[in-house]
């Protein structure tokens, strides 16, 4: 497949133009529609917020729907701030930058990267419950987020994704950054934006209902998807 961005410009939006998760994911699937005969498609979600997302693009490309799990590696003592971010299969995705210009030492990173390992392993265990993970190997995978700003734990994820020899690996968002899009071009066969609006603002700027998603949610919409319910 042809690597490829695909968008909508817009300016600050009087009204943000998704009212919530659920409705970004019904306008991101009118732009996946192509996909939807594709042999052994899948659907993965970077959780928590990724999922309502991907569980409406599951939906309309009768698809499976399961998670793939992502963690920023946060700076001790400011964890807001990335250092880098993990994905499932021990991929990691390091921000040069801010360890040089912090000085972090490569302990310091591995003892954090231990840390959100095991995390990982919890929050799979969380959402999925006693369900197998999914085959990787060979398939057409759709890989889902709420939105991106820098796109490090997209860009870990698909990384990590890579390492299980897909047949196609594709980034799907509601909202990115144009430059993000741009950069993510580097490790996705497409990558498919609803919106790419040149000045962003930040993810929850572009929805009207940006709540937290709980685990809940996550493990809720999962388990419809796979007994092939809707709602």
């Amino acid at each position: 497949m042809e690597r490829s961005t695909e968008s909508r410009f817009f300016r600050t939006p009087a009204a943000p133009p998704f009212f919530d998760r659920r409705d970004a994911g019904r306008q991101l699937a009118a732009r996946l529609e192509a996909f939807a005969a594709t042999p052994g498609l899948l659907v993965l979600a970077l959780p928590r917020g990724g999922v309502p997302v991907a569980y409406e693009v599951a939906l309309a490309l009768d698809a499976p729907l399961d998670v793939f799990v992502v963690r920023k590696l946060g700076v001790p003592g400011n964890e807001e701030l990335a250092m880098g971010a993990i994905a499932s299969g021990g991929i990691r995705e390091l921000n040069d930058d801010v360890i040089a210009a912090l000085q972090i030492d490569a302990a310091t990173l591995d003892a954090v990267t231990v840390q959100e390992t095991q995390t990982i392993f919890e929050h799979e265990r969380r959402f999925r419950g006693n369900r197998p993970r999914p085959q990787l190997e060979g398939r057409s995978i759709i890989l889902v987020d709420d939105g991106l700003a820098t796109g490090a734990s997209m860009r870990a994820a698909l990384a990590a994704l890579r390492g299980h020899q897909p047949k196609l690996l594709v980034a799907a968002v509601p909202v990115a950054p144009p430059e993000t899009c741009a950069a993510l071009k580097a490790v996705a066969d497409g990558v498919i934006a609803a919106i790419t609006p040149s000045a962003f603002f930040g993810v929850g700027r572009w929805y009207r209902d940006f709540t937290q998603t709980t685990d809940e949610e996550v493990r809720e919409l999962l388990s419809r998807s796979a007994a092939g319910t809707g709602m």
